[in-house]
């Protein structure tokens, strides 16, 4: 599954850089997260978090590896997670601008597979429940940085 976005946030690049490039700060607006642990400061990360899909639910363990920071304007990272019998592989992309006002503006792009048990159970709904989850935790993350 493919998404992608623009968010404009009422703050400088260099706090939206900072927060969004911050595990503990990010993690706040992650929906299900449960733990986190930095490996390697600006460099990995790694974590607890759970998802529902409907009445299927799943614990996964995974890690977050920044491969590429260019502060402030855009970031790649990558990330792996295992659950009983199930996966998930992503990539994501955010590129900073300057906006109106103050204001900045995040291009960001992400492609996520998820394998195993859970892609074929939660097939049906999981573009939906991702797109909620993708939009609640925008939502946090403007609320935060523009407080």
């Amino acid at each position: 599954m493919q998404f992608s976005g623009t968010v404009t946030i009422k703050a400088s690049r260099d706090r939206v850089w900072r927060f969004l490039t911050d595990p503990y700060a990010v993690s706040q607006c992650a929906p299900g997260i449960e733990s986190l642990e930095i490996v390697s400061p600006d460099k990995e990360f790694k974590g607890v978090g759970s998802v529902g899909f409907g009445s299927v639910k799943a614990k996964f363990t995974g890690t977050v590896t920044w491969v590429e920071l260019d502060p402030p304007n855009r970031a790649k990272m990558t990330a792996r997670g295992f659950a009983p019998g199930s996966a998930v592989e992503a990539s994501g992309e955010m590129a900073l601008s300057d906006g109106p006002d103050g204001t900045t503006e995040m291009k960001w792009v992400a492609d996520v597979s998820i394998l195993g048990t859970l892609a074929s159970l939660a097939a049906r709904v999981m573009g939906s429940v991702t797109r909620q989850l993708t939009e609640e935790f925008f939502n946090c993350v403007k609320d935060k940085i523009e407080q």
